[in-house]
């Protein structure tokens, strides 16, 4: 089967000298959802930016067989929608519409294919009739529906999400979690979040220290407290 990402012996380390990432290895296949959990620090959101060149380490990472370089990026970024932890780094626009807008835009389509995307992704969100607000005045979880559209709006083909349900109150993350088990594409989650977890991935990748220490069957690693509890993820 075809990997849609594949990374091999990836490491990478910060200008400061901080390693963030140490021989990483990862595939992963067509219609999978994967979480990847473990304590702050431990590599997770560096290795998240790899997926789309953002960061670039030593290593050749592959996103649906592309090698992640230069002449490739735009294609790549239109395949990989990564979506920011923090909403706030993903919407600068005056209103919903021209964020959304943004990538398609930029991508040459025509203005009435830029319209269909931008009501499609924001159908697919639940945030059909909001093109005129401001996204500065919704709520976190209004703006991080918005951000997931920001990236629907070019297909992508994985999404990548960096701590979807932080700051947000239990009935705004149950409905988020329903959003994201929607969502057609592969699913790349970083979290803290371990009943969004079970909820919604059936595998679990954990790092620490910048290394995979563990990878497999979802239930599998959330029942091994030992492990948890080595990594900072249970009491």
């Amino acid at each position: 089967m075809d990997k849609v990402i594949e990374i091999k012996n990836l490491s990478f380390t910060y200008p400061d000298g901080r390693q963030g990432l140490k021989n990483v290895d990862l595939n992963v296949y067509p219609g999978e959802n994967v979480a990847v959990i473990g304590p702050n620090g431990a590599g997770k959101s560096t290795l998240l930016l790899h997926f789309n060149g953002i960061l670039r380490g030593n290593s050749t990472v592959k996103i649906c067989r592309l090698p992640v370089e230069e002449k490739n990026l735009k294609e790549i970024r239109k395949r990989v929608g990564l979506v920011f932890q923090d909403p706030e780094d993903q919407l600068f626009s005056l209103n919903v519409f021209d964020d959304v807008a943004f990538g398609p835009i930029n991508m040459g389509y025509s203005e009435f294919e830029v319209k269909e995307r931008v009501a499609r992704a924001l159908g697919w969100v639940g945030m059909g009739g909001y093109e005129q607000r401001s996204p500065h005045h919704l709520s976190v979880g209004e703006k991080k529906r918005i951000a997931i559209a920001t990236v629907l709006s070019l297909d992508p083909e994985i999404l990548v999400i960096d701590e979807p349900t932080s700051n947000l109150d239990p009935r705004s993350k149950w409905s988020f979690i329903e959003l994201l088990k929607q969502l057609p594409m592969v699913k790349i989650i970083a979290t803290h979040d371990l009943e969004l977890v079970r909820a919604l991935c059936g595998r679990t990748v954990v790092m620490d220290e910048g290394k995979i220490v563990a990878d497999g069957n979802t239930e599998d690693i959330l029942d091994d407290i030992t492990l948890l509890k080595a990594h900072g993820l249970a009491h």
